[in-house]
């Protein structure tokens, strides 16, 4: 099954990303890990980990609150 990454915007509504696909979550993971500071500079605060069309998890791209 094929993982990919869907994008939002600080609203929640969505954004444009790469449309990359990946062969394991670990790839998904790892690619996330290089690319979220381009991401997040580009307008995505949120990313969406997606196994086909199933939600493994959300994940913020906005620096904590202090």
């Amino acid at each position: 099954m094929p993982w990919s990454w869907r994008y939002e915007d600080a609203d929640g509504q969505p954004a444009q990303g790469p449309a990359e696909t990946f062969g394991t979550q670990a790839d998904a993971e790892s690619w996330i890990g290089q690319t979220w500071r381009e991401l997040a500079a580009a307008g995505v605060a949120s990313v969406e980990l997606l196994e086909d069309d199933r939600s493994e998890y959300r994940m913020s791209l906005l620096p904590a609150a202090q």
